[in-house]
């Protein structure tokens, strides 16, 4: 199979790419970013609003997109950044396939769809967005929903990631290795909170298994089981880390104020902090998903986060 993948030079995008040239598939890769010349495969550099150059490489021998390329950090600004690359953006993916007659597409959405969601959610959960991030992802969904029930050829999956660790990555779970890392660990809140999260090296797993699907229209949670507690998560990064970090606690309403004052700050003099408000939110609240339509496929599960968290631990935090 022919594979076009939109942000292949991401986390996800790296890891899935290198995966797939393994397995003997070829790749055409997309991405804003200048390509290295250590890239084993055709890599294009440029935008997904460049409706003209996606027409030109969106070719008819291309058998699946992967859609990854996303603004999905907190506080980009301007916010309009979520509108343009994650609607606009996917729209002209859309508008490539449908000139070239390419029938199968496999987005990345998220489950900020969801909301902030005390219960487990599963795909028919009541969708209510906390951010525009969020918000963009839904409206996204729903163009490609549009595209997908026009022809009963056409195969649409949406994958709904939780948070995705895994080497390389500097995302929140990094951000929380790192901070214990450091010999003295603040919790904000109580730390029995739950979260689900997912590695990176499953999740690539779960994209091979899906390029086999048949036309029609599907959606999936992904993430990888047990969710665990703040505190379960921390003590396992303790452990393998060799650490005996000292965690020292303080309340939500202080760490959420202090999260203000980070906002504040970061408006007045234009620079991104590391903590703000939404991310203290995030933190402490539950953020569970139902992976139960997982269980009717024939996934390969390679690891268990705790081997996840190793392998991640071992590449960022133990190079020699």
């Amino acid at each position: 199979m022919k594979i076009f993948i939109t942000g292949n030079l991401g986390f996800i995008g790296t890891h899935l790419s290198t995966i797939l040239l393994k397995e003997g598939y070829t790749i055409i890769g997309y991405d804003k970013q200048k390509p290295s010349t250590k890239q084993k495969y055709e890599c294009i550099q440029g935008n997904i609003l460049d409706c003209e150059l996606l027409r030109k490489t969106i070719t008819s021998d291309i058998d699946c997109v992967i859609h990854l390329a996303a603004e999905h950090k907190d506080n980009i600004k301007p916010e309009s950044l979520y509108h343009d690359i994650n609607i606009t953006g996917t729209k002209n993916i859309i508008n490539a396939c449908e000139n070239n007659d390419v029938n199968n597409i496999i987005f990345t959405s998220t489950v900020a769809v969801y909301g902030f969601n005390a219960a487990s959610t599963n795909e028919n959960s009541k969708l209510n967005p906390f951010n525009d991030y969020g918000k963009s992802k839904i409206k996204a969904e729903k163009h490609l929903s549009t595209w997908a029930k026009k022809d009963i050829n056409r195969s649409l999956t949406i994958i709904r990631l939780t948070t995705v660790f895994g080497e390389g990555n500097r995302g929140n779970i990094y951000n929380l290795i790192n901070q214990i890392n450091k010999d003295i660990f603040i919790m904000v809140g109580n730390g029995n909170n739950k979260k689900s999260i997912a590695y990176v090296g499953n999740l690539v797993n779960f994209f091979i298994l899906l390029l086999g699907s048949k036309p029609g229209r599907y959606i999936y949670n992904y993430a990888d089981k047990p969710d665990l507690k703040i505190h379960e998560l921390i003590t396992m990064i303790n452990v393998i880390l060799k650490k005996k970090t000292r965690t020292f606690k303080i309340p939500f309403w202080l760490g959420i104020c202090f999260g203000y004052a980070c906002d504040m700050i970061s408006f007045l003099f234009r620079k991104e902090f590391l903590f703000s408000s939404i991310r203290m939110k995030k933190f402490c609240v539950n953020t569970m998903i139902s992976t139960k339509k997982l269980e009717n496929l024939n996934l390969t599960i390679d690891h268990t986060i705790n081997e996840a968290l190793k392998r991640t631990i071992k590449y960022d935090f133990m190079k020699k």
